[in-house]
């Protein structure tokens, strides 16, 4: 096992980094770096600028308007982007329901719905969690009853991020009450904009708006929505979650608020506390052994020998890591780790205080990350399925 990058791949990473530096809006970059408030404006502008380079689905095949790249290039794209500060990509379109409809979907859905992601054009939502069903994907309660040529759809899911920007939204929908609860369950993409759908903003303890209730009320969907064959979305909805939960890992974020840890611990006077040094060290040594199991996982796919179905592993390490990341930050910053107070924030008042600027808003990010070891499936549950794919017990 060569854990190692070749001379082709280095002056890939050499390319890719050149590109984004001359690309990537330095507004943007600063919010990223310094952990400010991201607009839809800068989300979509970003995703924008990668959908006319072809790379916004810089995991997509060919055949489908994507770049084609390998495992390792898909890597590399992603540490460059984050190390530079860039957004991450807002994933429910590109990362999650284009795979599903590029491998259930039939021809027609792929020409009418593929380009609009690529473009970064269309903003998708992700309607998975009701409330009684969040880890419980098996019991969701959204009802779609056929009618022809048409759906109709009540119920309700939460937990929707940035469904205020919505303009599409896949979701699960139970289609038959037959048998076990899995096999009930369809994949249909609904237009938000549909009479009968309405989007309530959630406030999370950190003062910000980032995750809604969906309200589905008599919502009439065409038939030519459903995603592959009816009561068979848990199928297609595991295939999803594959996805979403390798890219929770997001082991090339950490490394960057791995360095954003030290220079507020450097600004806060702390970084020569021997004690608190350890405990970056010890953050620094988790990701390090995180980042060698993504490597290691990508040498078996270049060598193409069968990997482990690790998914589950790396959301579980990845999102604790994050939790780490951001308590060290708040220890670190003491006071200054104060609440998102968004006119402060955007008046620009942390720039006349010492150590402010790389502190704020710390809180926020604190709290907000506390739902990262329970989204993508939870992680008590990610272990008993580790234990059961992986260690064979």
């Amino acid at each position: 096992m060569d854990l190692n990058f070749t001379a082709e791949e280095l002056a890939f990473r050499a390319e890719i980094r050149q590109w984004v530096a001359e690309n990537l809006p330095k507004d943007i970059s600063h919010k990223v770096l310094n952990a400010l408030r991201l607009s839809r404006d800068d989300l979509q502008r970003w995703a924008r600028i990668l959908g006319a380079k072809g790379w916004l689905g810089y995991h997509w095949p060919t055949q489908f308007g994507g770049p084609g790249w390998s495992a390792v290039q898909r890597h590399l794209f992603e540490e460059e982007c984050a190390l530079a500060g860039s957004p991450r990509i807002v994933p429910f379109g590109p990362v999650m329901v284009a795979p599903v409809i590029m491998a259930f979907g039939n021809a027609e859905q792929q020409k009418r719905f593929l380009p609009g992601i690529a473009s970064g054009e269309v903003w998708w939502s992700q309607g998975y969690s009701e409330p009684g069903s969040g880890s419980d994907l098996a019991s969701v309660k959204t009802r779609a009853e056929r009618q022809g040529d048409t759906y109709i759809v009540n119920g309700q899911k939460t937990w929707t991020t940035l469904g205020q920007f919505g303009e599409w939204i896949f979701c699960l929908v139970r289609t038959s009450n037959e048998g076990k609860p899995q096999t009930g369950i369809s994949f249909l993409l609904v237009d938000m904009k549909a009479p009968g759908v309405t989007v309530r903003p959630i406030i999370t303890m950190d003062g910000e708006h980032e995750v809604n209730e969906v309200f589905f009320d008599n919502v009439v969907v065409p038939a030519e929505n459903l995603i592959g064959e009816e009561n068979k979305g848990w199928t297609y909805a595991k295939f999803l979650l594959a996805h979403e939960r390798t890219g929770i890992a997001d082991v090339n974020r950490a490394k960057r608020e791995l360095e954003r840890v030290k220079r507020i611990a450097k600004a806060e006077g702390l970084f020569d506390d021997v004690r608190f040094r350890d405990q970056i060290a010890l953050l620094e040594v988790d990701i390090v052994a995180l980042e060698m199991l993504v490597l290691r996982v990508l040498s078996a796919v270049k060598s193409g020998k069968q990997t482990l179905d690790i998914a589950g592993l790396l959301k579980i390490r990845g999102s604790e890591i994050q939790q780490r990341y951001t308590e060290l930050m708040m220890l670190a910053a003491g006071p200054f780790s104060m609440p998102y107070q968004h006119e402060a924030m955007e008046a620009g008042w942390q720039g006349d205080f010492a150590g402010a600027a790389v502190c704020a808003p710390l809180a926020g990010t604190y709290f907000n990350m506390r739902k990262t070891t329970i989204y993508g499936g939870s992680n008590e549950v990610q272990r008993n399925i580790v234990s059961q794919t992986v260690l064979g017990s």
